[in-house]
């Protein structure tokens, strides 16, 4: 299981960057298998995914970030968007992040915008988890 656990962090994080990876379907599969474990599942799957994000913010905030925005996915039209939801709803947004297509440009906007750490993984850490969560439910038919 120790591998299941690693592998569903390493798949986690990488989905919460700017590189293309999805999580959620494999952590429905380990929760699937692994139906006693489901807390610790989402944990880790969470933490992987706002640890992601965490490196999306810091790109933000780094002289590199803009570099990196030019040849990653989430220039353009997406980085567009994502700046659109953050000033119109400022950090509020943040929840938004666990969203496909403008939730990874969202948390390297408020690093751009030099969101204060603490509230952006508290916001974070809130949508993410509450995504994994979802998948959870959603596995065991409750939702």
């Amino acid at each position: 299981m120790t591998t299941e656990f690693v592998s569903l962090f390493i798949v986690a994080f990488l989905a919460a960057t700017l590189l293309p990876a999805q999580s959620e379907l494999g952590l429905a599969y380990l929760i699937s298998e692994h139906p006693g474990e489901v807390f610790s599942l989402v944990a880790v799957a969470s933490l992987g995914n706002t640890l992601g994000s965490v490196v999306n913010w810091a790109l933000g905030r780094g002289v590199r970030g803009l570099e990196l925005l030019q040849r990653s996915r989430a220039s353009g039209e997406k980085l567009a968007r994502a700046e659109t939801w953050y000033q119109r709803f400022g950090y509020w947004s943040l929840l938004l992040s666990w969203a496909p297509i403008i939730g990874d440009p969202i948390t390297l906007v408020a690093g751009l915008l030099k969101e204060p750490f603490w509230r952006f993984l508290l916001l974070v850490s809130i949508a993410k988890t509450a995504r994994y969560s979802i998948v959870a439910l959603l596995i065991f038919g409750v939702l």
